[in-house]
């Protein structure tokens, strides 16, 4: 069972800001040069890629909730 439902939003967001990091530290510990206007489009199209996962995840997820009717069948069925 699992802890907590998957958010592919969270994962895709986290992996881009944790690249966005690796390549400051990188800049920072001289292993290469980074211009420091480099990583804002790197973090924008981070967050923008994990915006519409969340959004057709929670699409997705909303869909399966809702209860499926059939064209012959009443929602509320008399008791």
């Amino acid at each position: 069972m699992l802890r907590h439902e998957f958010q592919p939003g969270r994962l895709i967001a986290g992996t881009f800001l944790t690249v966005a990091g690796i390549v400051y530290a990188g800049d920072a510990g001289g292993a290469w040069e980074t211009p420091w206007f480099a990583v804002i489009p790197l973090i924008v199209f981070g967050l923008l890629l994990a915006g519409v996962a969340a959004l057709i995840s929670g699409a997705l997820r909303r869909r399966r909730r809702t209860p499926k009717t059939t064209p012959h069948q009443s929602p509320n069925p008399p008791s």
